[in-house]
């Protein structure tokens, strides 16, 4: 399970927006892959209330990752489009990763 704090920028001490809030699963016995299911919760500005929601496939080894965004809420209605993921930073000791999602929306 997360529930990560969703932050405008990959320093520390960025804007909290909103939640990364969802789960992973290991669904490979051979790769370094999650399956991903996680939703972008909106707690301010514009898009306050709003959703955006990703399920997909998270090769974690690659530098950059595709996942698929298959929905969303308030202004997200209807939305659909892609997320790309790449590691900022991993702390292998305690496994604290700071993530940073490019996300592409389209929506009515």
């Amino acid at each position: 399970m997360i529930d990560d704090p969703l932050t405008q920028g990959t320093e520390r001490g960025s804007k909290i927006v909103g939640r990364a809030q969802g789960m992973y699963a290991l669904p490979t016995k051979t790769d370094a892959a999650l399956l991903m299911v996680i939703i972008f919760s909106f707690l301010e500005g514009e898009y306050n209330g709003s959703t955006i929601s990703i399920l997909g496939r998270n090769p974690v080894l690659e530098k950059v990752r595709e996942m698929p965004v298959v929905g969303g809420s308030g202004v997200f209605r209807f939305s659909h489009g892609y997320a790309l993921a790449k590691t900022v930073r991993f702390n292998i000791k305690t496994r604290d990763a700071v993530v940073e999602y490019d996300v592409y929306v389209m929506h009515f």
